[in-house]
């Protein structure tokens, strides 16, 4: 059975299984309605959105807008000013269909905002949480240096950073700093951007630590999936933890992890899905990564001209343009029969 957890200094307490809804914006209205609905029935408590998601706040208005204060609502915005901050805020609380937000983080930040810094930022916060808009403030990162920043500053509630099981030692130095400043962490990319697919592994994971994971939901089969773990045992075996290592062994080195900050590409390669093809296609097998669609988007690697900004934006340092050949190299393979997937 899952465990209740309290984001650090917020005060709020959920089950440590909430809800990611950036890939409910992928799901008819009527349906998504009806997932959220099932959630909140099975005990979740806690939904993730973003300005960014496309319509997904405006399914959590639809599905929650008269039992608003039995859950808690946390949504982001990718502005870098002012004007954008208050545009998005307002936005926001008319798609959720409420006057207040719980937990407002500012999105893939690249930098630590503190008061006084010029960007006028972090006092956009402020101000929402003094007009009762906000009720708590945090942040979302990739980049491992920005989050030690912004945990050590003390300015914000909770930091939302990728967590699986297999993050690294920086990772996990990101989860004990959090404890010890007693800010809530919220674990995103707990399946590792699809590249998990155990999930008694990776909830077991995170039931050893105090981060609260949001697990991305489309379907109504994969909230079932996770729903269970309400009455089941998650604790950590040594059955799961000889899966995990054996796991960690196979993508031990470089790997894509889609977090998408590399693009744009001046040459249109989908890089957040091309560079970790190889991946996707022994993990997650489907037909239609082997789609006409999808073929002519990996081809695209033909074109790299070897500019290197994916690898200058890459927080994980990868070699980009390398990994790119390496997964058009598999999949020109896989195309031709010479390896079954």
């Amino acid at each position: 059975m899952v465990r209740n957890l309290t984001l650090g200094t917020t005060g709020i307490t959920v089950p440590q299984n909430a809800f990611g809804a950036l890939p409910i914006q992928r799901t008819e209205m009527t349906k998504a309605v009806q997932i959220l609905r099932k959630a909140y029935d099975g005990g979740m408590r806690y939904f993730d959105t973003a300005r960014a998601y496309s319509d997904s706040e405006e399914k959590l208005g639809n599905a929650f807008h008269d039992i608003r204060d039995k859950i808690y609502i946390a949504t982001k915005t990718h502005a870098k000013t002012p004007e954008g901050f208050w545009k998005d805020l307002e936005t926001s609380l008319e798609k959720l269909q409420t006057d207040y937000i719980d937990v407002y983080q500012l999105h893939q930040v690249e930098q630590c905002y503190r008061p006084g810094d010029g960007t006028g930022m972090y006092e956009c916060l402020l101000q929402a949480k003094e007009q009762g808009k906000v009720r708590h403030i945090g942040v979302t990162a990739h980049k491992i240096e920005v989050a030690y920043e912004c945990v050590e500053s003390g300015l914000y509630e909770t930091m939302q950073f990728p967590f699986s099981y297999l993050s690294g030692e920086k990772e996990l130095k990101l989860v004990q700093m959090c404890k010890e400043h007693n800010i809530g962490f919220i674990a995103m990319k707990s399946l590792a951007g699809g590249l998990i697919t155990h999930a008694a592994a990776a909830m077991a994971n995170v039931s050893q630590y105090d981060v609260l994971p949001i697990w991305g939901i489309q379907r109504e089969s994969e909230l079932d999936e996770w729903l269970a773990f309400m009455d089941q045992d998650v604790t950590m075996t040594e059955e799961i933890r000889t899966f995990i290592e054996k796991e960690r062994e196979e993508l031990a080195g470089d790997f894509c992890r889609g977090c998408g900050y590399c693009m744009p590409c001046p040459m249109d390669i989908k890089i957040n899905n091309c560079a970790r093809m190889s991946l996707l296609l022994r993990r997650a097998p489907s037909a239609a990564w082997l789609s006409e669609a999808n073929q002519a988007e990996m081809m695209k690697i033909e074109n790299c001209i070897h500019c290197y900004q994916c690898a200058s934006r890459c927080p994980y340092e990868l070699d980009t343009p390398k990994l790119l050949e390496k997964n058009l190299a598999d999949y020109k393979r896989v195309l031709a029969g010479e390896v079954q997937v």
